[in-house]
């Protein structure tokens, strides 16, 4: 089930390596913000995610009924708009191709730590609660394909 799930994730990173060549590109119709923005927030997520389940402490980890968590995991959806992205994970003003390309670099890598992680190694989301290394990797498939869904849109308007 992991490595499918890691293949799924480098499938997404080169999806999105595949867009910066449109990071420019906007639609008022769909979003405030343009292709280059999702790109980064969702490299930003990703890494940040990565980052926290690599140094989580396995042994802490509870599993505890989230409703939330029960309902969307399943599905992979995400509503649009409902929630603002935290500070640390905003893109900044400018966002350059190489920056990207960084940041695709470091999600890599990451993948491959994650995937030799125990599988009570855990990421704690603000609404999902703590989240196991197969529910972790479940939210970065969603999360990366609800941002490549809105790129898809501003291609389409």
């Amino acid at each position: 089930m992991t490595n499918k799930k890691i293949k799924i994730l480098n499938e997404l990173l080169s999806e999105i390596e595949k867009n910066i060549l449109f990071k420019d590109k906007k639609s008022d119709l769909i979003s405030t913000s343009n292709i280059g923005w999702q790109l980064d927030h969702s490299l930003k997520v990703f890494n940040a995610v990565c980052e926290w389940t690599i140094k989580s402490n396995p042994k802490e980890y509870e599993r505890k009924f989230n409703f939330w968590r029960a309902v969307l995991l399943p599905i992979g959806y995400i509503p649009r708009g409902k929630v603002k992205a935290p500070k640390m994970v905003q893109p900044p003003n400018i966002i350059l191709d190489e920056d990207l390309h960084a940041q695709i670099q470091t999600a890599k890598n990451h993948i491959d730590a994650l995937e030799v992680l125990p599988k009570t190694a855990y990421f704690k989301h603000f609404i999902f609660g703590k989240l196991s290394k197969k529910q972790t990797l479940r939210f970065l498939e969603m999360h990366t394909k609800h941002h490549l869904k809105i790129v898809s849109d501003i291609l389409k308007a």
